[in-house]
């Protein structure tokens, strides 16, 4: 017999999935400890779970899974030869239909690629000479670098954007599942909007310089000019090349309805958090690895709740990757945080409470069941 974190481990199924799929019936328990509740399964759900395991990451429906496991443990192999093929059908259908509708869309970017349409906000040829207050721009670049993307396949978000207007600095980082804003003040810049984007290295080192109390200093200079890009602090500098791509509109982004609003104890929900219920995302959410999500609620007195398994997820619940969340609450630097519910498909907004202008977002995650 094997506990339910040794199947866990050698399966490939996460705890809260196995829970799971023994509720939904799909991989019972051989026995469960009556006084403890604890799960112990049988050799012969090894060669199952690992099945069950692939068509997950195959993205077979629940539905179907049901009726392969049954006809596998029957030997009606031309049962479960015929839900295969026609899983792999749609498949195969669903694919040609994304190529018809990605080729649709290659074509208009081209349309708004071509030099009478361009995108790009600054021109190589800018020059930009701005005083930025030093802690205001520690305090945001601490705010938004979690969010910043380590994925090679989107250089365009590999960085952190400086998205310079008038007398204000916004930094924005995001990684497509979390959004990330803060605002430094800024002076001595009078002319057009000026958007760069920062790879993160040199985001990093720049922060480090502000960190240097050799060069503490109220204020430093950031300096654009073609395609460098520099910050100034005293007798000290560091400066490198921004990248050359366009960053997505994040003022499109953060557009969201309005929502129920709930303050939070920072300390008190991140432990909350740490010790209280996970599920199991679906593979295939984020970057094709399963996440631990938290599922939260709001209750009528305004109290955030961090949902179990057997409690329903209704229309006010919101699933999150867990670990980023406690990511987004650890960079805002802040005791108290006010969360921002909308549906279960809007992003979780997390607001500090002295200012609209340092927040993040969290995509929700779709829950198995």
């Amino acid at each position: 017999m094997r506990s339910i974190g040794e199947m866990a481990r050698d399966s490939g199924l996460g705890v809260s999935a196995l829970r799971f799929y023994d509720g939904a019936g799909l991989l019972v328990p051989a026995w469960v400890d009556p006084v403890s509740g604890y799960r112990w399964y049988g050799p012969e759900q090894l060669e199952e779970s690992r099945l069950l395991a692939r068509l997950r990451r195959a993205g077979m429906p629940l539905a179907d899974i049901r009726l392969v496991l049954a006809g596998w443990s029957g030997a009606d192999t031309d049962l479960v030869r015929t839900l295969l093929q026609a899983h792999l059908r749609r498949l195969e259908t669903g694919l040609a239909d994304a190529r018809v509708e990605f080729s649709t869309i290659r074509a208009l970017l081209e349309r708004r690629e071509n030099p009478m349409t361009s995108l790009r906000t600054t021109p190589l040829t800018t020059t930009l000479r701005s005083t930025v207050s030093a802690r205001e721009l520690a305090e945001a670049l601490d705010a938004v670098r979690f969010a910043a993307s380590a994925d090679p396949e989107l250089p365009m978000l590999g960085g952190i954007l400086f998205d310079i207007e008038g007398d204000e600095l916004r930094v924005v980082a995001t990684d497509r599942y979390r959004l990330a804003v803060a605002r430094a003040g800024a002076t001595g810049h009078d002319g057009p909007r000026v958007q760069v984007i920062v790879p993160s290295p040199l985001a990093d080192a720049m922060r480090a310089l502000l960190s240097d109390g050799a060069t503490a200093v109220p204020t430093v200079v950031l300096t654009v000019e073609g395609d460098r890009v520099a910050l100034e602090a005293g007798d000290r500098q560091t400066a490198g090349r921004h990248l050359d791509h366009d960053f997505p509109d994040y003022r499109r982004l953060v557009r969201l309805p309005a929502g129920r609003r709930a303050l939070v104890d920072v300390a008190a929900f991140r432990e909350a958090l740490r010790t209280g219920p996970v599920r199991e995302s679906e593979a295939g959410e984020q970057d094709g690895v399963s996440r631990d999500l938290s599922v939260l609620g709001v209750t009528a007195d305004g109290v955030v709740t961090v949902c179990g398994e057997d409690e329903d997820a209704g229309q006010d619940h919101v699933a999150v990757n867990r670990e980023y969340l406690l990511d987004a609450l650890g960079a805002a630097g802040q005791d108290r945080l006010v969360l921002e519910f909308g549906s279960p498909t809007a992003p979780l907004a997390i607001r500090r409470t002295d200012t609209e202008d340092a927040f993040s977002l969290l995509m929700p995650v779709r829950l198995e069941n």
